[in-house]
């Protein structure tokens, strides 16, 4: 999945009939502190996003796995709006994990010499 923000609408008289009354929006990639990235997909809009709004994009063929998407011509869906994100740097996590280690290396070492 990616992770982005609408940034524009699609308009095209002319399409596939499967696309008929299908909303195309453009999905820019964002990083985890929410800026932009370079890459960006044209995605259908199942859940009523608005330009501006933080989305989840399924591509490929996840993609044609909503009921609106299904058997048609589609490589991108916007499929949730996202209201928060919970996430910890890895300097954090690594901090945490070498607490860890050294606790479970002491209880080791105690276990040793019993």
């Amino acid at each position: 999945m990616l992770l982005g923000r609408v940034i524009g609408t699609v308009w095209a008289t002319q399409k596939d009939e499967k696309l008929e009354g299908l909303r195309l929006l453009i999905v820019r990639a964002v990083d985890l502190e929410l800026k932009p990235l370079s890459n960006f997909v044209i995605a259908v809009d199942t859940v009523s996003a608005g330009v501006g709004e933080l989305v989840l994009v399924a591509q490929g063929s996840s993609a044609r796995q909503t009921q609106e998407t299904h058997n048609k011509p589609v490589d991108a869906v916007i499929m949730a709006i996202v209201e928060n994100l919970n996430y910890d740097t890895i300097e954090n996590l690594m901090r945490e994990y070498q607490g860890r280690e050294q606790e479970v290396s002491e209880k080791l070492n105690r276990l040793a010499e019993t």
